[in-house]
């Protein structure tokens, strides 16, 4: 169980912060059922959850240290950009990934993503919707997990990441 003040990942919202956990009382159920108040941080509103949520992903963000290994070991990352001809077969292999939930799966995501928008524009096409649209997501939920780990603005993370893995060894 998460506690108050903990930064978590909550599914496709990205990062919350719990800031309660109180109890709601259901007219005939048997017990009051606890729920976490989360407050996102990079988007409006409140989200009020069941503690047993087992219908949307709930974890703890990652540590500082697991944000700087894993963007240090982006150089020896090798994406490989996955095309299809059929949207929903490509929707469904972004989809896969992106309900994962884990970083280093965002991490090459993002870069396989990347590689194949690299590759169509060489190619003098049109990067398509579905790719951009995931790449947006894996993004956003990836850059908003660093930037909460690092304690740092999400805007920042791309410049992080650059400056981190510009310097020899990428360590500290």
């Amino acid at each position: 169980m998460f506690k108050v003040g903990d930064m978590i990942l909550y599914g496709s919202t990205g990062v919350c912060r719990v800031t309660d956990i109180t109890t709601r009382d259901f007219s005939g159920a048997d017990a009051d059922q606890l729920f976490y108040i989360l407050i996102p941080l990079y988007q409006n509103g409140i989200i009020s959850t069941p503690v047993n949520n087992t219908k949307i992903f709930m974890r703890p963000i990652i540590s500082k240290d697991e944000a700087e290994r894993l963007i240090d070991m982006i150089p020896t990352i090798r994406a490989e950009a996955y095309h299809s001809q059929i949207l929903q077969e490509l929707t469904e292999h972004y989809e896969k990934l992106l309900k994962t939930y884990d970083c280093t799966e965002l991490v090459e995501l993002t870069m396989s993503i990347y590689a194949k928008k690299q590759y169509v524009e060489q190619q003098k096409r049109k990067f398509g919707a579905v790719d951009e649209r995931f790449m947006k997501q894996a993004e956003e939920l990836l850059f908003g997990e660093f930037a909460a780990a690092l304690d740092i603005p999400r805007e920042s993370v791309p410049d992080y990441i650059a400056g981190r893995i510009g310097e020899e060894g990428g360590s500290d």
